[in-house]
């Protein structure tokens, strides 16, 4: 690389026509353009195009209020957010020799015009953020790169990067953004992985500040966070590196916690698609049954070992042998009649025992795909400089086989809709209930090939991860078209910061080992602070061996906690996660599944918060504690919404764990309602049939009824476990999912005393008459009376808790 630098800089124009929201253009030295602007209060931009206009003139990442044009949305056109309720202050610019300054009184931005480099002030003397003050912007004088370099401090900590291995905090750290299907990866060290979210928060501990970089650039990219070291350039840095396209970057702030910053991420970005309820149940899935000649028997003994084995479950994962040939390879869009002869009798079986089905489908074509000469002529592929279809190997079938074939170029209108017409008649009109869209990197070799940019060409370098976004999109669309009464579900493996609005994802192709099931937890937590709440992992390992009973356990007992929770694999050795597949540790494994479904209610809400407000459901301990320096780093333990702190087992033979609490409240165990002060380290029992749960002072959880699925029977209880270790007034509330899908409030008012505890409900409209019975719990050791006590049924995991009373439904509508 060759840097070449736009400063000095010029003023060109300033729009200060609308007072809180100014635009500022520079000009440089070789006619480049730079262009800063305020885009909400906390939210702000800075673009550099060093041919003068922007290679690629659209977005599809920042949408604003409405979902992106499926063209784009133009790069410099003005941003509709939704409402903000903080308020705003007009920013005044002022201008003098070689130096430009931005502000409000909250915020100030100085521009030094001499060597184009910004140092950003939210009420402290010393900056929070500051670029380098030579070559802060450069881009590569002979070739496309850009590249953007800020200090890096020793006391600032990294979060995000979406779905990236090693630890939560990646100071000190260098990835890439190249998305891969990286089979079996090392989950402490593979880089890169499937997706591109070119994002991440820092944490500046000695401001209370939180701030947030989104780079719109899915261009190949590489982050260095003071791994470099550079004596020329006088300083540490950090520096973001795309190898074409423009720079161009948000600046979002947040202070004293990361909820404002990922907020405001959902503002620009989308927040996440609210899926059905159902997907929060067990989802099934694994290769080795549709890979078997007799594929629709195995999957139909699947519904049956099931309720053999009483194991609820609310969907199955389609794998992607129903469409091979008579060759073993896969041929999207159509049925291996052989092993499955009746498609539609396999769904109505499935459905017959409450579970949904989620067929795999993926974006390309191998050369012998029956519909290939079709999709050719119809000019719906990726193409070559020279207008033909472009090819690459892609996987066919077994380990390690792969032919040639194309992939569709969703940027086409004809094969947007094209995709979404075949979803439709090869698999919708079966009654298919959800999409799975996989092997969808778009891992084709020339980046020089073209994209049909709806009419005006892209190259494939700056647009992988675009056709990734309008593929599920398209997916999306036609689900949602199919059914527009019920909610759109789809699953997909690759994605980019965009695609939460759409869709569900989890962590790729992981190893079957302990050190995945431990690793797997900060990558998750990653992609949750980006953007992307709904994800998971693939319980028990994808790839390899079998894990051992031991493993299968702890890995269930982390996983029901995830969003997604599904069980999968594709072994070496043949064999196949399944609940039942060890029966000396099938009790423990049912009692962690059906403590899943106790839980929806708490989940679902999390779900609808995060729809409504970009709220992360895994959440890091930084996030819930801002203010304790001890959880900075935390990379293991984790939050699972606001009230409950996860300690998952990732050793062999541990029956103890030694977990550290947070400061600024009280813990409770939540199994033997033993009470911890914050702020320390305690060791606590950690018995193969449970992993370490806490819940926090205050806190309330509402749980439902055990049942085969979601919709088995009538959803008409809940209870309500509430932590409190002082007397306490408080109003609760939670959302839940009204007959007509969408989400109502339901609300409490709970008063603790030293004598008693009472309950008084409030539920909106929506929800009247659902509930017959509120139940309330306290903890064993929760010694005040209440005014009714009953044993509860006999659970393993809820046993030790003796004493509940019920309410009689009488709701108090508002």
């Amino acid at each position: 690389m060759r840097p070449q630098s736009p400063a000095p800089l010029t003023v060109h124009a300033v729009d200060e026509t609308i007072p809180h929201r100014p635009r500022i253009e520079l000009r440089g030295a070789q006619g480049e353009t730079v262009h800063i602007a305020v885009i909400d209060r906390d939210i702000f931009r800075v673009a550099l195009y060093p041919d003068s206009t922007p290679r690629l003139d659209r977005t599809w990442i920042v949408s604003g209020t409405d979902p992106a044009p499926l063209e784009g949305r133009p790069r410099d056109e003005r941003l509709a957010l939704s409402p903000h309720s903080q308020r705003e202050e007009p920013f005044t610019v002022h201008h003098e020799p070689g130096a430009l300054e931005l502000g409000n009184g909250d915020v100030l931005l100085h521009v030094d015009l001499t060597t184009f480099s910004l140092s950003w002030y939210a009420g402290d003397p010393q900056p929070f953020a500051a670029d380098l003050p030579l070559d802060a912007y450069s881009y590569d004088a002979a070739g496309r790169s850009v590249s953007h370099s800020l200090h890096h401090r020793p006391d600032e900590h990294y979060y995000g990067f979406g779905e990236t291995a090693g630890a939560f905090d990646k100071a000190g750290v260098r990835l890439r953004m190249s998305p891969r299907d990286a089979l079996g990866y090392n989950a402490e060290t593979t880089d890169p992985l499937y997706k591109h979210f070119p994002f991440y928060i820092t944490s500046v501990p000695r401001q209370r500040l939180f701030y947030g970089l989104l780079y719109d650039n899915v261009s190949e990219t590489t982050f260095d966070m003071g791994k470099e070291i550079d004596y020329t350039r006088r300083a540490r840095h950090r520096t973001w590196r795309a190898e074409d396209g423009d720079l161009d970057y948000y600046l979002i702030i947040g202070r004293g916690h990361l909820f404002p910053v990922l907020h405001n991420l959902a503002r620009l970005t989308g927040f996440p698609a609210l899926p059905p309820r159902w997907s929060l149940g067990y989802l099934g899935s694994t290769m080795t049954y549709t890979e078997a000649p007799d594929a629709q028997a195995q999957l139909a003994r699947f519904a049956h070992l099931c309720a053999q084995h009483d194991i609820p479950c609310d969907g199955f994962h389609l794998s992607s042998g129903y469409t091979t040939d008579a060759d073993g390879r896969r041929m999207v869009f159509t049925w291996n009649r052989s092993r499955v002869p009746d498609p539609a009798a396999m769904v109505t079986h499935f459905h017959d025992h409450g579970i949904q089905v989620i067929p795999n489908v993926k974006p390309h074509l191998l050369g012998a795909h029956p519909l290939y000469d079709e999709a050719a002529a119809a000019g719906i592929f990726i193409k070559t400089p020279t207008g033909i279809p472009a090819r690459s190997p892609f996987w066919s079938g077994g380990a390690g086989t792969t032919e040639p074939g194309s992939l569709i170029d969703f940027t086409h209108p004809a094969g947007f809709a094209w995709w979404k017409a075949h979803i439709t008649s090869a698999l919708l009109a079966y009654g298919m209930d959800a999409i799975w869209n996989d092997n969808n990197e778009f891992q084709l070799t020339d980046d020089a090939a073209l994209c049909d940019g709806f009419g005006s060409p892209i190259n494939l370098g700056q647009m992988r991860p675009i056709q990734t976004l309008l593929m599920a999109r398209a997916s999306y669309q036609a689900l949602a078209e199919h059914a527009p009464a019920q909610r759109p579900f789809l699953v997909s493996r690759s994605g980019c910061i965009g695609i939460q609005r759409y869709a569900q994802t989890w962590s790729g192709d992981n190893a079957t080992s302990w050190h995945s099931l431990k690793w797997n937890i900060p990558m998750g937590l990653s992609l949750s602070v980006s953007g992307q709440p709904n994800t998971g992992h693939d319980v028990g390992g994808f790839y390899g061996d079998a894990p051992d009973p031991e493993l299968f356990v702890r890995w269930v007992q982390n996983g029901i906690f995830h969003p997604r929770f599904c069980i999968h694999s594709w072994h070496t050795d043949g064999s196949v996660n399944e609940p039942w597949m060890y029966p000396e540790v099938l009790p423990h494994i049912r009692d962690a599944i059906q403590l899943r479904y106790r839980l929806i209610p708490y989940l679902y809400h999390l779900l609808v918060e995060s729809h409504r407000f970009g709220t992360p459901i895994l959440r890091p301990l930084v996030y819930a504690f801002p203010d304790d320096a001890r959880v900075r780093g935390e990379s293991f333990d984790f939050m699972c919404g606001g009230d409950l702190l996860v300690a998952s087992i990732f050793e062999p033979g541990a029956r103890t764990r030694t977990v550290y609490l947070p400061q600024g409240t009280r813990w409770c165990d939540f199994y033997t309602g033993t009470w911890y002060d914050g702020g320390q380290t305690v060791t606590v029992a950690a018995p193969l049939e449970r992993s370490p749960l806490f819940a926090r002072d205050g806190a309330l959880i509402p749980l439902g009824k055990v049942m085969q699925h979601t919709n088995a029977e009538p959803d008409d209880t809940r209870t309500l476990m509430l932590f409190a270790s002082q007397p306490i007034i408080q109003a609760y509330a939670w959302a839940e999912e009204s007959p007509a899908l969408t989400p109502h409030q339901a609300g409490l008012e709970c008063s603790v005393t030293a004598d008693d505890a009472r309950i008084d409900v409030h539920v909106t409209g929506g929800l009247r008459n659902r509930w017959r019975q509120i139940e309330l719990v306290l903890p064993p050791s929760d010694q005040r009376p209440v005014p009714k006590a009953a044993p509860l049924p006999d659970w393993a995991i809820w046993g030790s808790l003796r004493r509940r009373f019920r309410l009689e439904m009488q709701p108090v509508f508002d």
